[in-house]
């Protein structure tokens, strides 16, 4: 008796686990692999303008903003649909230049630019997901 529940329980088991899946995309914000020069190169592809996360290591409401807003479903759908998402660490050393040239005194900073890198608008700070897409819909309504 016992081995045919043991039985049971390992098909329920391994039904179980055969059963679950990854989700078919990760939500949030999927943010470019490359180099910003590489990202503007694909957002002249594509035609649409980028949009950079000026980040430190060490900065907590950066890692805030990573783990909340930029994770949510309708900013990732927002974003992802309309931008070329970079994520810059503004202390390294490609992210020193970049965040002089664009003028990032605080993190996190977050700029909007057109395809050749001409600064549209940008903001820091801490922003909750539905400030962070009307924060977009100033470039993309």
């Amino acid at each position: 008796m016992k081995t045919k529940y043991f039985i049971l329980t390992a098909i329920l088991i391994g039904l179980l686990a055969s059963s679950y899946t990854e989700a078919p995309y990760k939500k949030g914000i999927h943010f470019y692999k490359g180099s910003f020069e590489e990202a503007l190169a694909q957002a002249e592809k594509e035609k649409k303008p980028v949009f950079v996360d000026f980040y430190a290591t060490w900065c907590a409401p950066c890692k805030a903003l990573k783990r909340t807003s930029f994770k949510d479903g309708d900013v990732g759908d927002y974003y992802n649909k309309n931008f070329i998402n970079v994520s810059i660490d503004a202390e390294s050393k490609e992210g020193k230049h970049i965040a002089r040239y664009y003028g990032v005194g605080s993190y996190p900073t977050m700029v909007i630019t057109d395809y050749n890198g001409r600064k549209i608008t940008s903001t820091s700070g801490f922003k909750k997901p539905y400030i962070l897409i009307s924060f977009g819909r100033i470039v993309i309504p």
